[in-house]
């Protein structure tokens, strides 16, 4: 690999929503709270310093969520980056409520979300959102008031684009029949690739594709062999190669993995330089296939 000052970049870059560059390598700050997604973290100040050095390193894409922490991730993010450089592109979330650690209810209620969106206004800074998201769709309230809502956030120029979360390719083609649907984010990586389907339409619509737990190299690793050599080849570690495969897998795929240690962070971002040839991209994919 070799080093440049802002590796970052090297991962290319997506227009989101078709009008908003964004580094393809981005960060997401689920791990800059406390244990369970709960509560602040032991050392707010790392946490900082984490966010500073993504958009050093060349990030100007970070996606976060009301509900880390709760309001724990926002406040760090405005703490750390404000005032915000013209080309960072933050990405927020609602419809999750928690009660406790490791705890996750959905809450689609127009009111609510439309309440979330004007705190995330709030407590960011910022006069509009870039990418505001429903965490999850609630299936106690119809799919066209929880899109429809967001909808009108947009009309109102209070957010820029509109996102989806752990949804199916029917979800998605349905909340389209109410908005413009901007992106994506399910659970998708090198090992576990449940959400094929929903990737390769969203690359068929030119709909960026958000993977969370993009790295997930623990089963990989028992493969061994061609892991291994492959990482040897690149002077590159599993987890690098995991986030190589996912840019060479589509060019919608926008990694955001997260970590809370700047040593760590360095480590990821530095994957963006890893180029796998078409051969090592097969190999790679056939290990978890």
């Amino acid at each position: 690999m070799t080093t440049s000052t802002l590796p970052a970049r090297a991962s290319g870059t997506f227009d989101l929503g078709g009008d908003l560059p964004v580094t393809r390598l981005g960060y997401g700050t689920m791990q800059l709270t406390g244990p369970g997604v709960w509560g602040w973290p032991a050392d707010p100040d790392e946490a900082v310093r984490v966010l500073r050095r993504a958009v050093e390193l060349g990030v100007n894409f970070i996606d976060t969520a009301d509900s880390y922490g709760p309001a724990v991730a926002e406040p760090l993010i405005a703490k750390a980056l404000r005032p915000y450089a013209d080309d960072l592109v933050i990405a927020t979330k609602a419809g999750l409520t928690r009660s406790g650690p490791a705890d996750w209810r959905p809450v689609g209620r127009p009111e609510y979300l439309r309440q979330q969106a004007e705190m995330s206004l709030r407590i960011l800074g910022v006069d509009r959102i870039d990418l505001f998201q429903l965490h999850r769709i609630d299936s106690q309230v119809p799919l066209a008031d929880q899109v429809g809502e967001l909808a009108l956030l947009q009309q109102e120029g209070k957010i820029r684009h509109i996102g989806l979360s752990e949804i199916s390719v029917e979800q998605l083609k349905a909340a389209t029949e109410f908005a413009t649907i901007a992106s994506v984010q399910n659970l998708y990586n090198l090992a576990n690739r449940q959400s094929e389907e929903l990737l390769d339409y969203a690359t068929e619509q030119n709909i960026a594709f958000i993977p969370w737990f993009p790295l997930a190299t623990g089963e990989l690793a028992k493969a061994g062999g061609v892991l291994d050599d492959i990482a040897a080849k690149h002077d590159a570690t599993p987890s690098q190669l995991a986030l190589a495969w996912l840019l060479k897998r589509s060019p919608v795929l926008l990694p955001i993995p997260g970590t809370s240690s700047v040593d760590h962070l360095e480590q990821n971002i530095a994957g963006a330089e890893v180029q796998l040839s078409d051969a090592e991209f097969d190999e790679l994919s056939a290990l978890a296939s």
